[in-house]
């Protein structure tokens, strides 16, 4: 008997040990938590000397390199993730990296320690490694660097490195007992470092059993809710902010009334006591006197101190006008594009000291650029441009304009974002929504046009440095036989026109703008009339955004009864600068 039970003991004791080995093992595997280390080379996507880039609490595409210890960004990350505002020149100095303040520009050289101001070369202080390198044709600049002129930090870890631009506050969870961030969330997934009691981490997604955290060194993986508990709001310490200094914008002190005179000779400077009896009310004339002339970026020059003297004397300031057009347009030559001076720095440099040269030598108050031939590519030229050539126009107390579009997605090359920081003001051209030549019929200038231009230019630039030109002409569309022609009607001719055409119209309330249409032989003509009723809508819409003021274009095409509307504009107060 007794050995019958020690046989069933065993028998017993057998097939626990079956039973344990068998489903019990199974049950443990597929319960317990997983040891397995995630390959981080794999993870994060790199390889060799390149590190993952975790932007905020997010992997971005764009990759790092280290180098000697020290994070190395590729322009285009700087540039398009962290903050805009450096230039690079292939050629000049044999590759030179440049940053520009309302104090200057600060240059250094490819593969340099050294950087410092233009007038030094870019050199005078050291950063001790590479400042910036070229690397299989793409341009790398120091982290460290580019924190001496953008506000971000970088911190470097093992595979990736960690980079902030802003430190807002995050939802911060306290880890309470010894565990791991793994790859996905499961006991099974791959762990991506221990995570030890105590540790504070970022909260990207909570899920319902695992979340999405960020851990100090930016592993950016998943961790079982049961081991963290809540903590609440926390914020990023925040390293001390570059000591940049900003434009000051030098402002007339009232509202701009500026009128465009057209001198296309030395002696068109006489029309000037016409265009002042014409001007009521205006305080600044710009007359286009500059023009470049060829791809160093020298100047024609129909300026004269007696024309600044008489403005001076009748209280007027004077914004002599900077053009791409007119030479080329008067004398057909096409050798040359604003792209062949604006890209090469020496050139550029030339084109902003010979006109801030001009501009003393005259007597002037102001330049006004009036570029209208930038093609796409000179984008980011003519962003290093708009900077440089405030900094001499600050220094020198002139008051420095630039004239512009109204703003679309097509011409954001432009860049009116960078005129708003560098720039006194920003001129938008209220006009040419349907334009000479173009064979599109339409107006000239409607209300919603020019509305959208100065909320869209409101995006960018304070609303007391826009300036909103509008026109003092219109066009008479002609349709025959499915052609278009046209030509131009200015206020001062309209009313001429009207009486000899016996013209009727009436008010569009789309284009707040009395339009006509009639025939004429086998012709169809229509027309969208700028006059006094247009121009007060347009001033009011101004009035009322509380804009810095108005340019007409031009001179000469005025009438009196609009520039008392201006004169009463001028005067006006919104309700909120009451």
């Amino acid at each position: 008997m007794k050995k019958k039970i020690i046989a069933i003991a065993i028998a017993l004791v057998a097939i626990a040990l079956i039973a344990y080995f068998g489903l019990g093992k199974g049950l443990f595997e597929k319960y317990s938590y997983g040891t397995e280390k995630a390959d981080l080379e794999e993870f994060f996507g790199v390889s060799g000397d390149e590190a993952a880039i975790i932007l905020g609490n997010a992997k971005i595409a764009d990759r790092a390199l280290i180098k000697d210890g020290v994070c190395y960004l590729k322009f285009d990350t700087v540039d398009e993730k962290i903050g805009q505002g450096f230039y690079f020149d292939w050629e000049y100095n044999g590759g030179t990296l440049m940053f520009t303040t309302a104090d200057g520009t600060t240059e250094t050289k490819l593969d340099s320690i050294q950087y410092g101001d233009s007038s030094s070369g870019g050199e005078g202080n050291s950063l001790g490694h590479a400042t910036c390198f070229m690397k299989n044709g793409t341009l790398y600049i120091a982290a460290d660097y580019v924190s001496k002129f953008i506000n971000c930090s970088c911190e470097i870890f093992d595979k990736h490195v960690k980079l902030l631009t802003s430190w807002d506050y995050y939802d911060a969870r306290q880890v309470t007992s010894n565990t791991q961030i793994r790859e996905l969330g499961g006991i099974k997934s791959p762990i991506l470092r221990e995570v030890e009691k105590g540790e504070m981490v970022e909260l990207i997604e909570e899920m319902e059993e695992w979340s999405k955290v960020m851990t100090s060194d930016a592993y950016i993986g998943f961790i079982e809710n049961k081991r963290m508990k809540v903590i609440g709001s926390e914020k990023h310490p925040e390293p001390i902010a570059p000591d940049i200094s900003e434009t000051a914008p030098i402002m007339l002190g009232e509202r701009v009334v500026l009128g465009f005179n057209s001198i296309a000779g030395v002696s068109g400077n006489d029309t000037i006591y016409g265009m002042i009896d014409e001007g009521k009310g205006m305080n600044v004339i710009a007359p286009t006197w500059f023009s470049i002339v060829d791809a160093d970026g020298n100047l024609r020059n129909l300026g004269t101190t007696d024309y600044v003297n008489i403005a001076h004397n009748a209280g007027i300031k004077v914004w002599a006008v900077l053009d791409d057009f007119n030479y080329r347009n008067e004398t057909g030559d096409s050798t040359f594009s604003d792209y062949d001076i604006l890209s090469e720095t020496l050139k550029r440099r030339n084109l902003e000291n010979r006109i801030v040269d001009a501009a003393i030598a005259l007597g002037v108050d102001g330049i006004n650029v009036d570029f209208e031939k930038l093609s796409s590519d000179c984008g980011p030229h003519y962003a290093q441009f708009i900077k440089e050539i405030s900094v001499l126009t600050h220094k020198k107390g002139l008051v420095l304009s630039f004239d512009n579009y109204v703003p679309f997605n097509f011409n954001e090359f432009y860049r009116i974002d960078v005129q708003g920081k560098f720039a006194d003001y920003v001129l938008i051209m209220g006009y040419d929504e349907h334009y000479h030549g173009s064979g599109k019929i339409g107006s000239v200038a409607s209300f919603d046009y020019i509305t959208y231009g100065l909320d869209k230019t409101m995006e960018m630039v304070p609303p007391e440095r826009i300036i909103n030109a509008v026109p003092f002409y219109t066009i008479v569309w002609k349709e025959e036989n499915g052609s278009v022609s046209d030509s131009y009607l200015t206020l001062v001719n309209q009313a001429e026109f009207i009486s000899k055409y016996n013209i009727q119209y009436d008010w569009d309330e789309t284009t707040c703008q009395n339009y006509a249409t009639w025939k004429g032989g086998n012709a169809t003509y229509q027309v969208w009339f700028e006059d006094s009723e247009s121009i007060s809508a347009k001033l009011n819409a101004m009035n009322t955004r509380n804009i810095g003021g108005v340019g007409v274009w031009r001179l000469g095409y005025g009438t009196s009864d609009v520039w008392n509307l201006i004169g009463l504009y001028k005067e006006m107060k919104t309700e909120s600068s009451k």
